[in-house]
């Protein structure tokens, strides 16, 4: 994509941390900004935020678990603002502890917001992606959706989602000759936004800023990366899966504390990822 300029770009869970600090890159750029979430208040203050800073912005209370809202919401911003160019799926949750020790509801509510959620928006807004000159889709993964994730299992299962959906997505938009279409999956390790206080990150890895991580969007947008790794860590992490036996993999996790640091999760329950 050669520029970011008067692209509309819609993104969810965008009150706060990783989401508003993609709009504030992206709109830095010229980017016309939609931002969605579901607390009104917060998604308010973002907005005056944006607008004193000079990014055109524009916001929806919006609970992505309500599919069936879908298409009215669409449509509800089509008259408002115009078709999106830009899709930003961000919004999610995470519940830590022992699986036993987590309520069923919380780890079937992950998967409404962190899969059904984003494959509902996708669904929705493809259309006007594919129907536009020049697009790009944005998932926010995890590093979790590359390795097992004890006291956060449900989290890291539906990023694994969230990484198998956007990856055939790609490849299907390739297939069906809508090159315009950019297509991109982020896998970050743990960041900076208070989803994960308590959380002791592995050796070598520290918390990411959402700054950071923002400036790693606008790059694999204007530049059509497929997927971005961050820290430099998780960049390896692939690789060393593939080459190394499953008992050295494992041990290693563990050596470098990856299998451990949710154990002392304290993050605010129901949080959205921001």
């Amino acid at each position: 994509m050669k520029s970011l300029r008067d692209k509309l770009i819609l993104i969810t869970g965008g009150a706060r941390g990783i989401g508003l600090a993609i709009a504030r890159r992206l709109g830095r750029d010229g980017g016309q900004i939609v931002l969605t979430d579901l607390d009104t208040a917060e998604l308010e203050r973002a907005q005056e935020t944006l607008q004193q800073d000079g990014v055109r912005c524009s916001v929806f209370t919006l609970d992505v678990t309500e599919t069936d809202a879908m298409p009215d919401f669409r449509q509800r911003l089509h008259d408002t603002v115009g078709p999106v160019e830009i899709l930003v799926n961000n919004a999610g949750v995470v519940f830590g502890g022992p699986f036993l020790d987590v309520p069923l509801e919380k780890h079937l509510f992950t998967y409404r917001v962190n899969v059904d959620g984003l494959v509902a928006m996708t669904h929705t807004f493809l259309p006007d992606l594919i129907s536009a000159g020049e697009s790009h889709l944005v998932n926010i993964s995890s590093a979790s959706a590359l390795v097992g994730l004890p006291w956060g299992s449900t989290y890291a299962s539906s990023k694994w989602a969230v990484l198998g959906f956007t990856e055939s997505i790609r490849q299907e938009m390739t297939e069906l000759d809508h090159k315009h279409v950019g297509v991109t999956t982020v896998c970050p390790g743990y960041i900076d936004t208070g989803m994960f206080e308590g959380v002791r990150p592995p050796l070598m890895m520290p918390f990411l800023s959402p700054e950071e991580l923002a400036e790693n969007v606008q790059k694999a947008i204007l530049k059509r990366h497929e997927l971005v790794l961050e820290p430099w860590l998780v960049k390896l992490t692939p690789f060393l899966k593939g080459v190394l036996p499953r008992f050295l993999s494992d041990g290693l996790a563990d050596l470098m504390g990856a299998t451990t640091g949710m154990r002392s999760w304290t993050g605010h329950e129901g949080g959205q990822r921001d």
